[in-house]
């Protein structure tokens, strides 16, 4: 809880920190440079496009700015501008105050990449598959269906991977997995099966590190959708399930029951309103005025993945199937593509469905705004504009008391409207040979395989629950694509390793102004891609702009949907 609590405090003593916001059409410059020579800097009107750097050596450093206008409806975002003020310096202006917008920077979706490799690519194509970032480690070959390998970066700017070499493997059988690591061929894998915690603990040549459960299972229904368009339909559903049965049957040590979509360690859990207890007559009347009195029938769609918030698929979907049969509601099981589950839930497609979610960041923004907010993708169908305006004031109030008065309300509101019932918060663990040092089982899952040692060595080989579907993950919203990335591509922020505090990355300080709606980033100087190239702050605002924009034509991907940026920040150029 301490690592929450102190992320927490870092956001809200950041926003409270002065820096003039500077609003006059052009401000010149001019300070003596190291050498003695002096340097210029000009930076553009609101209107403008180009702030241009005279550096000491005489080069000059165009400057990239994007904006939109915060009252111009086609700009769902928060933002009003993002601009290279100078090589080494961004700011990103807020059209209100976010309090969690230093944790939501940090969040590896937003890792920077090259612009002159965005406009090469469209943003896409080789992006997805060979992805050039400043991190420890750099990409060296994709065995699709097989393997990944990734080897160290000689030129990383902090402190070397132990390893030369990376590879992530994967298994969807978790018994797979185990089997794996007993023989030594491979150095860590994630989730192990619910009968294999014990043997891990007690084995001398394993380790097991534990998660807490930052995270939720819940089975979504579409409200578009018949016969979900009924608000009764769905309330009866919320109150049909035994919860409970499928935690103790299907769970790992350290799950629960959910009592609401927040888990507890995160900020704007609050202890009530709790969800229906498992009241199957209840659930019956209700169906009944709805005008079901015999149930009906349904799709449940689902991707036999593996997660922390879901360790058994198929016997939790066959659960979920017979639960509702005691209701009159017969459920036929499809089971999907991962990726091809995630683009139609994204896009609204099905009708009911299970998913989850895991912590990016520990902020109730991260669970409620990302799939209740305004900026929310469609798979519940139509948001519910009631949540949506209590969702933006709990974003832009500073006080943390207020701001659980807030969710409170919030909580209240998804309770009564249904548009997924919380099941479980998913305990699980990482296991490692005795032999590694450094191991982690981070609370955000996103371990860092450059500060471990296996045992001297030189490979480090990791076995996740699938492969990874893509490798731009501005684009991606899969945890296994995104841990791959986090390997690879590094944000301005990051969060300490093993630990979900805000830390610098590729800025080295950053602060807002005294409203909080100004952010500048001091960037680290002398750091390099994989491919060579220098970073400086237009790889920052290009990409960016390649995801806030909707009319970019680096606005592409893997299938377009920037989710992540769409649902933290918001479009621009957004006309539908």
């Amino acid at each position: 809880m301490k690592r929450f609590s102190k992320l927490l405090v870092l956001v809200f003593v950041m926003a409270l920190i002065a820096a003039a916001c500077g609003s006059s059409s052009e401000e010149t410059t001019t300070t003596a440079a190291s050498g003695g020579t002096e340097a210029t800097t000009t930076t553009a009107a609101s209107g403008g496009t180009e702030a241009t750097t005279t550096t000491a050596a005489g080069a000059e450093f165009a400057g990239m700015m994007v904006e939109a206008d915060c009252d111009d409806p086609t700009n769902t975002s928060n933002i009003n501008y993002i601009k290279a003020v100078d090589e080494n310096t961004v700011e990103i202006q807020l059209c209100t105050q976010d309090v969690a917008f230093p944790a939501k920077v940090a969040f590896s979706a937003f890792g920077i990449v090259p612009q002159e490799y965005l406009d090469a690519n469209g943003g896409g194509g080789a992006l997805v598959d060979a992805p050039v970032g400043t991190g420890p480690y750099m990409l060296k070959q994709w065995d699709k269906g097989n393997q990944l390998v990734m080897e160290k970066n000689p030129n990383y700017w902090g402190n070397q991977a132990i390893t030369d070499t990376l590879v992530f493997k994967w298994s969807s059988e978790a018994a797979q997995r185990f089997v794996e690591l007993q023989a030594g061929t491979v150095d860590g894998i994630d989730n192990p099966g619910r009968d294999d915690f014990a043997l891990i603990s007690d084995s001398p040549d394993l380790q097991l590190k534990e998660r807490a459960g930052t995270n939720i299972f819940y089975l979504g229904m579409n409200r578009d959708k018949e016969p979900f368009t009924d608000e009764r339909v769905r309330q009866a559903i919320g109150m049909a399930l035994d919860r409970q049965r499928i935690v103790d049957n299907f769970y790992p040590p350290g799950s629960k029951v959910a009592d609401q979509f927040m888990p507890e360690p995160i900020f704007g859990y609050t202890p009530e309103p709790k969800w229906y207890d498992q009241d199957v007559e209840g659930a019956k009347a209700l169906l009944a005025e709805a005008g079901y009195p015999d149930g009906f029938e349904v799709t449940l769609n689902y991707r036999d993945v593996v997660r922390s918030y879901l360790p058994s698929p198929a016997t939790v979907g066959q659960d979920i199937q017979a639960q509702l049969a005691d209701i009159g509601v017969k459920v036929n099981i499809e089971v999907m593509e991962s990726g091809a589950f995630l683009d139609a839930s994204d896009a609204g497609e099905l009708t009911m469905y299970m998913l989850g979610w895991g912590a990016d960041y520990p902020d109730a923004t991260n669970f409620l705004d990302f799939h209740f907010g305004r900026t929310a993708s469609d798979q519940f169908g139509a948001g519910f504009e009631d949540i949506w305006d209590l969702l933006d004031e709990g974003a832009s109030t500073p006080d943390p008391a207020a701001r659980l008065d807030i969710y409170e309300k919030a909580t209240a509101l998804i309770k009564q409207h249904v548009p997924m019932v919380p099941i479980a918060h998913g305990g699980s663990g990482v296991g490692y040979r005795a032999d590694v040092t450094n191991a982690q089982a981070s609370p955000l899952g996103n371990e860092y395989f450059a500060v471990m040692d296996p045992g001297g060595r030189d490979t480090f080989v990791w076995m996740q629950n699938a492969e990874p579907i893509g490798l731009y993950c501005a684009d991606e919203t899969d945890g296994e694509s995104l841990r791959a990335c986090e390997q690879i591509t590094e944000s301005l922020l990051a969060y300490e390793i093993g630990g979900t505090n805000v830390v610098p990355a590729l800025a080295e300080t950053y602060e807002p102004n005294e409203d909080g709606t100004l952010w500048t980033f001091h960037l680290r100087k002398g750091v390099t891609f994989h491919d060579g190239s220098a970073f400086d702050a237009n790889d920052v605002v290009a990409s960016y702009d390649a995801q806030w924009d909707l009319n970019s034509p680096n606005h592409t991907g893997r299938d377009g949907n920037f989710t992540y940026w769409d649902a933290l920040f918001g479009f621009k150029n957004n006309a539908g």
